[in-house]
């Protein structure tokens, strides 16, 4: 009875430990799938692929449209819309989503970093639009500033506000300031003197556009920030009913603004800027205005950010340089470790289904101060000269 009771008790012991290898063995099958998983879904890019899906670190295609970067301590930050699929991704359901890169090929997800309110009553609600999120550093108040685009819940694209938001760190989280049509009751500034707007008889349809919306501040749509080398910031964007751009000097912490501004391409419908500088001369990007669908990009130039900015004509060449390959500008991005050169980033809408947009990422090439964007399917940093 002994000798059984013992042998039973082996027996149950040989069958504890081999249901523990097999547990064992199961979950180390069950975890180096994952980590395999894991680490395909962990691409590693070496170049740039226009209009291809590019996954974050997640395996996940970026969600940063309409986007803008910033590089602080040598780590780049890129921000943008989040999109959702369908129509209805073409409102902000979800925030702003930012992503860190130190190659600008590799994207690491660093989550929403400003994102909408369920307060209906809110600026900023679930369901308004947000649309080009920029943001900028502030040397002084050492304080990251989000400037974008708003039209507030249900209210179409009739509000056309500027919306701002700040932040400790570049990765937010983002807290929203206020959002208002700027320079109320403010006439634009001109360095030469001429030009000025007569509100008593408008000399044109942008002009009348500017004064019914002179006592409640202009029309703020498609926008950029962008800030020179004396530290001041300045921000451009679509006004007038879409007809013409404003330029205007923002306040000394960047979260508000002066006053101060001149208006450029008068009448002639311009959205989507971007702009930069290199060897004293400032450039900006941009498209004429329909809707989602492609058109022609422009470029402009000025020796003095307050202007005469003189339009240039299309910047693109080659097989797709009327549509601007499909795209529309969005941010112009300094080449890192490639002084005075620049990366023109625009954006392919897939207003349909809003989620599958594509950036199209190329190289600015500069012939004294000329500039074009040539279409190249694939591409790396090595284009440009050290």
């Amino acid at each position: 009875m002994w000798v059984n009771y013992r042998l039973c008790n082996v027996k149950n012991y040989l069958i504890k430990m081999m249901n523990k290898r097999i547990s064992f063995v199961l979950g180390f099958i069950a975890f180096s799938l994952g980590l395999n998983s894991y680490v395909s879904a962990q691409q590693t890019y070496t170049s740039f692929t226009p209009g291809k899906l590019w996954k974050d670190d997640k395996g996940v295609h970026i969600n940063a449209h309409g986007g803008g970067i910033v590089e602080y301590k040598g780590v780049y930050y890129w921000f943008g819309e989040h999109k959702i699929e369908g129509e209805k991704g073409n409102t902000a359901q979800v925030g702003v989503h930012c992503y860190s890169s130190k190659d600008l090929y590799n994207w690491k997800d660093e989550g929403i970093a400003l994102p909408v309110s369920e307060d209906l009553k809110s600026d900023i609600a679930k369901g308004s639009i947000i649309e080009r999120p920029k943001v900028v550093y502030n040397k002084k108040t050492k304080k990251f500033v989000m400037w974008f685009h708003l039209e507030l819940l249900g209210k179409g694209y009739a509000a056309a506000r500027s919306g701002v938001a700040v932040a400790d760190r570049p990765t937010g989280p983002y807290t929203f300031i206020k959002s208002y049509r700027p320079n109320p009751e403010k006439m634009p500034f001109y360095a030469a003197g001429k030009d000025m707007v007569n509100c008593q008889q408008p000399a044109n349809k942008s002009d009348g556009f500017f004064c019914r919306d002179l006592p409640g501040g202009q029309m703020a749509r498609d926008m950029t920030v962008f800030v020179d080398d004396d530290g001041k910031a300045y921000h451009i964007f679509s006004s007038e009913e879409n007809f013409t751009l404003h330029l205007a000097e923002l306040t000394p912490d960047y979260l508000g603004h002066t006053g101060k501004f001149i208006r450029i391409y008068v009448g002639q419908q311009t959205e989507a800027p971007a702009l930069f500088k290199k060897n004293g001369t400032y450039y900006m990007v941009g498209s004429g205005c329909t809707g989602w669908a492609p058109n022609p990009a422009r470029w402009f130039k000025a020796n003095s950010i307050w202007g005469p900015w003189t339009y240039m004509g299309n910047p693109c060449q080659g097989e797709g340089a009327k549509l601007t390959y499909g795209g529309q500008s969005t941010h112009v991005l300094p080449a890192p470790g490639k002084k005075g050169e620049f990366i023109f980033m625009a954006d392919k809408w897939e207003p349909k289904n809003a989620i599958d947009g594509r950036y199209l990422w190329l190289p600015i090439k500069f012939e004294n101060d000329k500039i074009s964007i040539n279409w190249a399917d694939e591409w790396d940093l090595s284009v440009f000269k050290k």
